[in-house]
């Protein structure tokens, strides 16, 4: 393995997951499906109810910090799992935090939602279902902000730039760390790909470190063709960021979306239905459930040959109900 890349210890950071999370053997999966699978509990960082986020907003928040902002403004879905960590990392630096949302207020609210009104997030619905209107939304308020004298630190849908890659780039080299602790060779490593910022940082962190596995993003939420160009142009950001080269490989995406976005897949069901039967593993009906979904069709058509490693992005919040991240 390769060191850490020059200038990622140095990239403005904030410490507020809880890591090394844990890479854990999944044996009673791992028998139902025929194919050896270790889970990457990315669920447990420990920022709000934990998820991939966390990784992300070290170094956005400490980006933010770096230029002397007093609020951070993002936004996304109703149930957006990033709004939520967002609102929990904002409320344990003293940030305020301003979440646009699209569409109009949901009744009930989701569980997501709701925690992040309680950790003290001012939240705007756009009145528009397109996810787009976030978009918009998010730079008018930077705009209103500024022009009342506040310092707004400005978060895209997901946490997904350049700079919030970094925390997978990081979490490349904590993988490889432990998987040569373990002494595991791992085939394939599985995630569900949404925003794309989480594979893209994998990607450029598995160049960095000179990985041999296979990374596979399972798309939940965009044509596979428009994530495998989000994912590239992303990843090369983050080298830019870092100051450093590196040649991607092959950028593998699968289509998981089933019957829509936010919306539970037959198939994400059965998934979810197994590991929490053979492992006390919950999983997000409409992230990491449609992600899971593709190990046992690829350990019958024996595209993986394990081990496989599982990258749990999170998402418990949108066990409790409906809502889109």
């Amino acid at each position: 393995m390769r060191a850490r890349p020059p200038g990622l210890p140095g990239a403005p950071r904030v410490r507020l997951a809880t890591l090394p999370t844990p890479l854990q053997a999944a044996p009673r999966l791992s028998a139902a499906l025929g194919i050896e699978v270790w889970v990457k509990r990315d669920d447990l960082t420990g920022v709000g109810l934990g998820g991939n986020k966390a990784r992300k907003l070290e170094f956005l928040l400490g980006d933010a910090r770096a230029w002397g902002a007093d609020a951070v403004v993002t936004g996304g879905g109703p149930g957006s799992n990033h709004v939520q960590i967002t609102a929990a990392a904002a409320a344990r630096l003293g940030l305020d935090c301003v979440l646009i949302l699209y569409g109009d207020r949901p009744r009930p609210e989701p569980l997501n939602l709701r925690l992040a009104r309680l950790a003290g997030a001012q939240v705007r619905f756009t009145g528009d279902h397109d996810r787009a209107s976030v978009d918009a939304g998010i730079d008018s308020t930077v705009e209103r902000l500024e022009r009342n004298g506040r310092r707004p630190y400005r978060i895209g849908r997901g946490g997904a730039t350049a700079v919030g890659c970094l925390g997978y780039v990081e979490a490349a080299f904590e993988l490889e760390e432990q998987l040569a602790g373990a002494g595991l060779e791992p085939d394939t490593v599985v995630l569900a790909t949404g925003s794309c910022g989480t594979q893209a940082g994998l990607a450029l962190g598995a160049a960095l470190t000179g990985a041999s596995w296979r990374l596979c993003g399972v798309s939940v939420s965009r044509p596979v063709a428009e994530c495998r160009e989000r994912i590239r142009t992303l990843a090369l950001g983050a080298a830019n960021v870092l100051g450093v080269t590196a040649t991607l490989t092959d950028i593998e995406v699968t289509d998981g979306i089933g019957p829509g976005y936010g919306r539970p897949s037959r198939a994400g069901q059965a998934a979810a239905s197994l590991a929490a039967r053979t492992e006390g593993l919950f999983l997000d009906p409409v992230f990491t459930a449609k992600a899971m979904a593709v190990l046992p069709a690829e350990a019958q058509a024996g595209s993986a040959r394990g081990p496989v490693v599982f990258l749990h992005t999170g998402g418990t919040g949108g066990l409790s109900g409906p809502g889109q991240p």
